[in-house]
């Protein structure tokens, strides 16, 4: 199981982890958290009707990593640069954008949360090592968020395709990006290996 997800009998999976992963895993949380923001400070209390109409923002965040996470939902490559059809679709990506956004970002703000809960509340063994147990919910939960990781390193990375992965492999030690490189491969490793722990 080291280093891998496993399935759980009954769904769900674990992996053992040792006190440095749960650590980086757990940073990495917490700056997705970051990066993500805080919530709209919802009150329990507050009118739930209100909260469903609530207009988020209208145009795509400045910062690459987090438009990478919140992409226009309209438009794309296949779009002419200044074309009456590019103000059509940056003007459908802004409504649709005000209207979603806010429910992404809480969801999105959720897995991650759920990844730093259960890191948390993981009891180590004897030997540093302990062994992760996720419910089928917090295994697509941690889904979410290893693949919201991926997308944010990837930008900072500047990785256009999963093409240039192979590239990553090949940098010199002294790479200032090599610790985040190796960051991002394994996080890989553990989406894929918690993709099939999913799968019927």
């Amino acid at each position: 199981m080291a280093g891998h997800f496993e399935p759980l009998p009954g769904g769900g999976a674990a992996i053992a982890l040792d006190e440095v992963e749960i650590s980086i895993l757990r940073s990495l949380a917490v700056q997705l958290l970051e990066l993500i923001g805080p919530g709209d400070g919802g009150a329990e209390d507050e009118d739930p009707l209100a909260r469903l109409f609530a207009e988020g923002p209208s145009e795509p965040p400045a910062d690459p990593a987090l438009a990478r996470l919140f992409p226009d939902a309209y438009g794309g490559p296949d779009v002419k640069p200044d074309s009456a059809e590019e103000g059509e679709a940056r003007e459908r990506s802004s409504e649709f954008r005000r209207f979603t956004e806010n429910d992404l970002r809480t969801r999105k703000r959720e897995d991650a949360l759920a990844v730093v809960r259960s890191l948390d509340s993981v009891t180590a063994a004897g030997d540093g090592g302990a062994v992760l147990k996720l419910r089928p919910e917090e295994s697509r939960q941690w889904l979410g968020a290893l693949n919201d990781l991926r997308l944010a390193i990837g930008t900072r990375l500047e990785i256009a395709a999963d093409d240039d992965s192979e590239m990553l492999f090949r940098l010199p030690d002294d790479d200032p990006r090599k610790p985040m490189v190796m960051a991002y491969l394994w996080l890989g490793g553990l989406q894929e290996t918690l993709v099939e722990t999913l799968m019927p």
